[in-house]
């Protein structure tokens, strides 16, 4: 073979990266890569999805950065696929296609009163702060004295800790200027997060949960009688986490009220049963549970006891799912582009040359680094599968070819040079104010810090 196979990218998250790492790491073909996604700006849910602060989380984008810096590896950012490129567009330019565009929708809590003013899911009030374009004229409902987190995942903590700090203290990290400016405004005095079974059950981790306990501006408030282990849960206690989880929270379960100016309080054993209100959220009915055994699973069930809390805000963070590609296979029940072990497939079988990786191939599950195993699983498939896959023709082969097809169409294209003058211009603006950078919010304003440049 006389050139290299051309890869294309879709979605530059973690993913997408690790995807490119594998491809570039292996040494049986010559692989170029184009890693394409639809915002001018790399990394995905590092830039967009970790809280802003927990910046060490965000160091893993240096490693990013060497392999985009890798000349077999080209960035294509601004580019939204299914228009400026189509599926028709990939099977024609490249040998191989990978799917990593995560899981960017939420589940829904299926009660009435869901679709009130004031509840959202939490994917949208985090992508608010941390300065995704999509959400940067959003304006929250923050001038209520109470908000419901529906969950107890490490989203649902890590949205419950922003709304709990000052703005001062956000102030000094990359929240989103917009958010800031308005959580400074913030009436917000009492944050209920809920969890619909016990403590035992829940799904963050022990560190996360710890720094409820180190909140400035907030006292964490726990019922004992929601934290105790029943029987059942008392199996549970054995699951790696699951013991300091509940340990922590019985500390805090006896820990006496500082008269902070806001109270975290941490709810288990209660499930949502209807958002109240007119025209916006006025309140949130919950009914009180019991664990039960059913089929090996600890089950929550109702007991007909209800309570109704003093909220103006829902956000629900209970899970999350893909959104479908235009033209690619995708499963709508489960939320995933449909694979086998990362291999494309349809209802006739396995596509050639289609993989995927990350949380749109596995569903939600795992940190940062889980995408890692998952896209080398993905790449050694292609691997297999290289030798016998069919070519596109080497006249659409090539990176001018599709810099041609981008440019009829009108695409903008950022390069990840262009990134990397967004990302100077963003952390010397942060420097200079003690934050570890000062976020572009808008396409616009990113494009417009380009065009001098490109003139």
């Amino acid at each position: 073979m006389t050139r290299p196979l051309r890869v294309a990218i879709i979605g530059a998250g973690p993913s997408g990266f690790y995807a490119t790492e594998a491809l570039l790491k292996q040494t049986q073909f010559e692989v170029t890569v184009d890693l394409i996604d639809r915002l001018p700006t790399p990394y995905g849910l590092v830039r967009y999805g970790v809280a802003p602060d927990h910046q060490k989380i965000k160091a893993v984008t240096a490693v990013f950065q060497k392999i985009a810096a890798n000349p077999k590896v080209r960035f294509l950012g601004n580019v939204n696929f299914g228009t400026d490129i189509t599926y028709d567009d990939l099977k024609a330019h490249y040998d191989a296609v990978f799917y990593t565009v995560g899981a960017s929708s939420d589940r829904s809590l299926g009660i009435p009163g869901e679709n009130l003013k004031g509840s959202m899911s939490a994917t949208e009030f985090v992508a608010w702060y941390n300065g995704h374009p999509d959400y940067a004229d959003r304006v929250m409902p923050l001038d209520v004295e109470g908000v419901a987190v529906v969950g107890v995942g490490n989203v649902a903590v890590d949205v419950s800790r922003i709304l709990a700090k000052t703005a001062e203290e956000l102030a000094l990290t990359d929240t989103a200027d917009h958010a800031i400016e308005q959580l400074k405004q913030s009436k917000v005095k009492d944050i209920y997060v809920l969890g619909r079974r016990g403590a035992a059950q829940a799904k963050f981790t022990t560190k996360e949960l710890r720094e409820f306990g180190e909140l400035l501006n907030a006292d964490v408030v726990v019922d004992p009688k929601e934290v105790e282990v029943d029987e059942l849960s008392a199996k549970e206690m054995e699951v790696p986490g699951t013991a300091k989880n509940v340990e922590v929270l019985q500390e805090f379960s006896k820990k006496p009220l500082e008269g902070k100016p806001r109270r975290v309080h941490l709810r288990f054993l209660v499930s949502p049963i209807e958002v109240i209100g007119t025209d916006r959220v006025e309140g949130l009915k919950i009914e009180k549970n019991k664990l039960v055994e059913q089929d090996g699973w600890i089950a929550a069930v109702g007991t007909g006891e209800f309570e109704t809390l003093n909220v103006g805000m829902v956000l629900r963070s209970v899970g999350y799912k893909g959104v479908a590609l235009p033209g690619v296979a995708f499963d709508a029940r489960k939320g995933v582009i449909p694979n086998e072990g990362g291999r494309v497939k349809n209802e006739s079988g396995v596509i050639p040359g289609e993989y995927t990786a990350g949380w749109i191939k596995r569903g939600p599950s795992g940190v940062v680094g889980t995408n890692k195993a998952c896209a080398v699983e993905s790449v050694n498939l292609f691997i297999e599968d290289a030798a016998n896959l069919p070519r596109v023709a080497d006249s659409n082969a090539t990176p001018e070819a599709v810099d041609q097809l981008l440019a009829a169409k009108g695409a903008r294209v950022v390069t990840f040079q262009d990134w990397l003058k967004l990302d100077q211009h963003e952390t010397e603006k942060g420097k200079a104010l003690g934050r570890p950078r000062v976020k572009f919010a808008t396409v616009q304003d990113m494009l417009s810090a380009l065009e001098p440049v490109k003139g």
